[in-house]
């Protein structure tokens, strides 16, 4: 069964949608420009709830089926990133230093698109909750809406999602059962010494020798303390000192990310680098402060959701065009969040070649957004056929 036709219809109006959207993009939690806009879609779908301000510009839609059943949740993402768009579009960005350089836009996009149809049909049981979420790229819009109770308060048994991957085969669906997407976690080390000049270094406790050394000792968690086997990076990404070549600075800083599936692993890996920061500190003869944020956990798909994902994903384009057994990937998803509270699944959906995620050249294929939108159609009605079959 080919991409839902009456989805297809009424492509051009998701197109337009899309790049209005693309054009008006806010960041984090401030999106409402963009949530008062896909309120004002979904009025006129005809939905049955419109639930407004959940984690500050989040939306949840409800419409109903035919007979009772379990409620379903959809979600897409709505945030931008704060970046210079350099596309050149017509319908670029308005807003100076923000742009969708994620495909946000084609996510709202694409849920919009699964609303239109469901109201208009409403060939399944029990209630749909359409999901539309600030904050992905930033403070975790997805744990402040669990946190704020959507699950219980809509009463969800089972949530998807889908994100846009530039460079995987359009029109192509991607997912894997069990762990999909690593937990993502920053460190901070404030390192402290004795500044002085350059060419005195007997006279300074030198921070700059120290954050080369912990930076490079922070490399043997990896190397030395894990088990090769399991999923791991720990990468340094930002060391800042120092003003001219003649003087030794006071003060160090080091930032980097770290990357897991396992919470052991995790775990692990705190207590190896607070050791690691305590111990070369002292031997260089300066103080070091860690600061071990944890962020989004693991994105873990449901095997028997992911199967059911699958099913409705190779109605869409083919089973042949559905790749169950994709593997993990080391990025990071506040999806994961629903997933926790939840059984589900989440799928990437390939755009075909072009700039890749939060490039400045970046743009959302357009000609994917019935197809992602036909899946989430497809999703509900096999999910909760209606009369319950």
């Amino acid at each position: 069964m080919p991409v839902v036709n009456r989805i297809n219809a009424f492509a051009e109006d998701m197109t337009a949608w899309r790049r209005h959207l693309h054009s008006i993009p806010e960041l984090d939690l401030e999106c409402h420009e963009t949530a008062a806009f896909v309120a004002e879609r979904l009025r006129e779908f005809g939905v049955d709830e419109l639930h407004e301000g959940i984690a500050t510009t989040g939306l949840v839609a409800i419409i109903n089926g035919q007979g009772a059943g379990p409620t379903i949740g959809l979600r897409a993402d709505m945030d931008a990133l704060p970046i210079h768009e350099a596309t050149g579009k017509d319908y670029a960005s308005t807003r100076m230093g923000k742009m969708h350089a994620c495909g946000h836009d084609g996510h709202t996009t694409m849920l919009l698109g699964a609303a239109r149809y469901l109201a208009e049909t409403r060939n399944f049981s029990g209630r749909v909750a359409l999901i539309f979420q600030p904050a992905e790229e930033a403070s975790g819009g997805a744990g402040i809406m669990v946190e704020e109770g959507i699950m219980e308060r809509f009463d969800i048994a089972q949530v998807y999602g889908i994100h846009n991957m530039p460079g995987l085969d359009e029109g192509a669906f991607f997912t894997t059962p069990g762990p999909f997407m690593a937990a993502v976690d920053e460190f901070h080390i404030h390192i402290k010494g004795k500044g002085g000049h350059g060419a005195m270094p007997h006279d300074t406790r030198d921070p700059v020798v120290a954050a080369c050394g912990i930076a490079t000792a922070i490399q043997t968690i990896v190397s030395r303390n894990h088990v090769a086997a399991q999923d791991l990076v720990v990468s340094v990404t930002q060391i800042h000192t120092g003003s001219a070549d003649n003087i030794i600075p006071e003060t160090a800083y080091i930032n980097g990310t770290v990357r897991t599936f396992d919470r052991e692993v995790q775990e692990m890996v705190m207590r190896r680098m607070q050791q690691i920061v305590d111990g070369q500190a002292a031997s260089y003869d300066v103080s070091a402060e860690l600061v071990y944020e944890v962020g989004y956990p693991a994105t873990v798909n449901d095997p028997a959701k992911t199967e059911t994902a699958i099913a409705a994903a190779s109605e869409v384009v083919g089973a042949d065009r559905v790749h169950g057994d994709y593997g993990r990937e080391m990025g990071a998803e506040d999806f994961s969040f629903m997933l926790e509270k939840r059984p589900g699944a989440y799928l990437f959906l390939g755009t075909g070649k072009g700039a890749g995620l939060h490039h400045p050249e970046y743009d959302f294929n357009d000609e994917i957004a019935p197809l992602g939108a036909s899946f989430f159609a497809r999703i509900v009605e096999r999910a909760q056929p209606a009369g319950g079959k």
